[in-house]
Formats: structure tokens, sequence, C-alpha cells
């Protein structure tokens, strides 16, 4: 599970204790979002070893984009209602990840942790 902010951090979490309650082991990388891209590039091995993703952003949701360019598995998109300025409550993020121009990107509605946790771990048992 992967966060751009702190503030996205109870979808995320929401997502990772439906993966785990579904029997896979979780890695939870908080605040790694493209405002401090280091962060992310700090953890690629760990993400390059994944068997699938879920990235929850708000703002401008670009972080599922720029994570699915840098790995081979599914990424599974959370767009958070959370944000300042034109983020609409999640609207702003969740049209930019349906928009997303990296494969493997799959977009579940705004705030839905669960649905991405369970797709996630569905994606990793090989029956989605």
């Amino acid at each position: 599970m992967v966060t751009a902010g702190t503030s996205d951090i109870p979808v995320a979490d929401e997502a990772a204790v439906t993966a785990e309650l579904l029997g896979h082991r979780v890695e939870r990388l908080w605040d790694v979002g493209v405002a401090g891209i280091h962060r992310l590039f700090n953890k690629l091995d760990l993400l390059q070893g994944a068997s699938a993703i879920v990235v929850a952003a708000g703002m401008e949701g670009a972080l599922p984009s720029v994570v699915s360019g840098l790995v081979a598995c599914p990424v599974v998109a959370v767009p958070t209602s959370v944000g300042y300025g034109a983020s609409f409550g999640g609207i702003t993020a969740l049209l930019a990840m349906l928009n997303s121009c990296s494969p493997g990107v799959a977009v579940v509605n705004i705030d839905n942790g669960f649905g991405a946790g369970y797709l996630a771990a569905m994606i990793v048992k090989g029956k989605a």
C-alpha cells in the first residue's frame, strides 16, 4: 500500500486491512508522493518486488501513474477526497487516474479502500 500523503492513510489502511484479512502480507509505504519523489525512489526495490500495488492519492492524483511507470505489476489506484484547491472532493484525482496513460492502472471509486484491497487480493490470487 502506498500513499501520496499522510492524509491518504485512512483509505490506504482500509485497503491494507482488507488484503490482510484475505490472507496477504502487506507492506505500507506512507507519504511518498510526487512532491517528495525521492522518498518513493528510496523504496523502489520493494515496489518492484510486489505482485500488486494499491496507491491512494488525493490532490491531482498523479502518484498511481508514476508508480505504474516504475513497476511491472498491476496498480490499483484509489482517489481520495482529501486535498485543497480544486480537488472537488476527489473528483480531480479520480479523473486524473481514469485518464492515466501508464499501463496496468485500475481505478476504484473515491475513498474506496475496501474495493482496492479486495481487487489487489484477487489480482495476487490470480482471480482478477
